[in-house]
Order: C-alpha cells, then sequence, then structure tokens
C-alpha cells in the first residue's frame, strides 16, 4: 500500500486516499491531527506520518 503514493503527499493525495472532497482535505490537514509541512502556499504531508495516523 504504501509504495503506492509518493513519499511526500500534496492535499490532492490526501484528498483521493480517503475518498473525499477537497475542502474535507484542506480541513483535516489544517486540524492539526498529524505534521504538515507548509512550503510557500503549498501543503506537504510525509507518507509516513499519514499513513500512521491513519491506521490510528
Amino acid at each position: 500500500m504504501q509504495s503506492n503514493y509518493p513519499e511526500v503527499l500534496q492535499v490532492n493525495d490526501v484528498q483521493q486516499i480517503l475518498g473525499i472532497g477537497r475542502r474535507q482535505a484542506y480541513e483535516l490537514v489544517n486540524s492539526g491531527k498529524f505534521h504538515v509541512v507548509r512550503v510557500g502556499k503549498s501543503i506537504r504531508i510525509h507518507r509516513d506520518v499519514f499513513l500512521r495516523w491513519l491506521q490510528g
């Protein structure tokens, strides 16, 4: 499962993985539930961090 995704996810990757809308994806990444990195206006999430959160 992990190798199917890039090492660094973007918000649209999170949206596709979870099958949620764009607004919901942005609300999730801005919720503080997992570490995100902001590069200018872009938001990046390390795949392993996201998957650990997803697996609980």
